[in-house]
């Protein structure tokens, strides 16, 4: 009699229907886990081959302006910041023989790849592989890179972040997996043993979020009955689902600038003249190198918190009449001394008053940010000029126009980012928040910031802020006879 029963539920559409929205649910997800693993992890790797080409060329700047003595003490005191159990550090020879490492005690196991090495001479370019060492479990990322004509580098960082998120990636994965399947479940076969004619409408709204984003709804109607309560509760539980996405990216976004190389650094510098210094000089050397990193800490630090608060609302922006162009001239001025320095031609051109509604000092700090920049990557003999117009629809067009070293197509839409550097402006001090400061100015007051650009042919970035509109002559009079 029971499996009868079971029988007959089987063959139900309830049960087939049941069967269908849990299967389908399940499949979406798991694409949905399985793209935001693979995001994840490509995303730690590349973190972590950003950080060895990185230490690759510190090695090298070092090498070609110290000497190979002070690479292999850089070595071992970057080294000794990070742990010896997280990074190691191998100088070698064309052959492969090594002449020069850190602390390898914990890394013995791991030898010298000769294909490696002799694919890096074959093709001049740095050659990153992925060690897996069996007898503890763990895999290690390995860089191979040229920092002099006769000296490779060897560089390794053990990719713990990355193997803890894919254990922590894993119990979540299936404790998620078969709540999700469970609720799956028992909602579809309420809707389907309560209102079968529910069931399509919601089913074809399921498969379009899956299949689509996550930004279509379930239709609500307003009956308020378990259709509506099942779909209100689908699209808060959606609602969760996309404000935890929105979280996790805003989070890779804070904290893709690393700030441990500042920490080593000052670490290192106090190490080593704790060691060496032997006369108060070197310790004032070491105070005021260490004020000056933690001085470039702190003003990154107060530079987030400011892009933070301003695209949040928290820091309220004043809307007080202000000359912009009375501002743009104090930018011109006060880069003037720069611009000779290095040779550029410093040029602006703006009438003798514009009125805009905002916050002179955020404005003031936006011009400044744009300014440096044009002049900071504009080669000597090069050209920066600052104008300021007015459209037909009453805005304001700045625009901030250099003769410099341009960007890419493929960083183009990547530098209003926070921490995010092209290649090409690596070389120049700077931590990549300036670009995000100024845009969340603009947007703050009404406007926006976009950029135009060519490689070697230079930038324009281009700041549009609605002017304060003028009264007429009705609201004149009313002022005057209020007054």
């Amino acid at each position: 009699m029971f499996f009868g029963k079971l029988r007959e539920l089987r063959s139900t559409l309830a049960f087939r229907l049941t069967l269908w929205y849990a299967g389908i649910f399940a499949v979406f997800s798991s694409v949905a886990f399985l793209l935001f693993y693979t995001l994840i992890t490509s995303v730690l790797q590349a973190r972590i081959d950003q950080d060895l080409l990185g230490q690759a060329q510190r090695f090298s700047a070092v090498l070609a302006n110290e000497g190979i003595d002070a690479v292999a003490n850089s070595a071992i005191i970057e080294a000794q910041a990070a742990g010896v159990k997280k990074v190691f550090f191998r100088l070698l020879n064309l052959n492969g023989e090594v002449f020069s490492s850190s602390n390898m005690s914990y890394w013995k196991d791991i030898a010298v790849d000769g294909k490696a090495i002799g694919q890096l001479l074959q093709s001049q370019t740095p050659v990153i592989e992925t060690i897996a060492i069996s007898n503890r479990g763990e895999e290690v990322r390995i860089l191979y890179a040229m920092i002099s004509p006769t000296t490779i580098a060897q560089v390794g960082q053990a990719m713990e972040s990355q193997s803890r998120f894919v254990e922590a990636f894993k119990k979540i994965f299936f404790a998620t997996m078969s709540l999700l399947i469970l609720m799956a479940a028992a909602v579809g076969w309420f809707m389907a043993r309560r209102a079968v004619s529910g069931v399509e409408a919601v089913t074809r709204t399921a498969r379009k979020i899956s299949a689509d984003s996550l930004q279509e709804r379930v239709p609500v109607k307003t009956t308020g009955d378990e259709i509506d309560q099942l779909a209100t509760t689908f699209n808060q539980m959606l609602d969760r689902i996309q404000a935890l996405l929105t979280e996790i990216k805003e989070m890779n976004d804070n904290i893709a600038h690393d700030l441990r190389s500042a920490v080593a650094r000052i670490r290192g510098l106090a190490e080593v003249t704790l060691t060496t210094g032997k006369s108060p000089d070197d310790f004032e050397t070491m105070a005021a190198s260490t004020i000056e990193e933690c001085d470039r800490l702190l003003d990154m630090i107060n530079t987030m918190l400011a892009i933070s608060k301003t695209e949040a609302g928290v820091e309220k922006v004043s809307h007080d009449k202000v000359d912009i162009a009375a501002l743009i001239g104090s930018a011109c001025e006060l880069f003037e001394a720069l611009a000779e320095e290095k040779n550029v031609a410093l040029r602006c051109r703006a009438p003798e008053k514009t009125i805009v509604s905002g916050d002179a000092r955020m404005l003031q700090r936006m011009l400044a940010n744009l300014v440096d920049n044009a002049v900071k990557y504009t080669p000597p003999g090069g050209e920066v000029e600052i104008s300021l117009s007015e459209s037909e629809k009453k805005d304001v067009t700045i625009a901030i126009c250099d003769t410099g070293i341009g960007i890419s197509e493929n960083d183009l839409s990547h530098v209003f980012e926070r921490f995010y550097r092209c290649d090409r402006s690596r070389s120049q001090p700077g931590t990549g928040l300036g670009l995000s400061l100024a845009r969340a100015i603009a947007r703050a007051h009404g406007g926006d910031i976009t950029v135009t650009s060519a490689l070697d042919r230079g930038s324009t970035f281009t700041i549009t802020l609605p002017q304060v509109p003028r009264q007429n002559s009705k609201s004149e009079a009313r002022n005057r006879k209020q007054i």
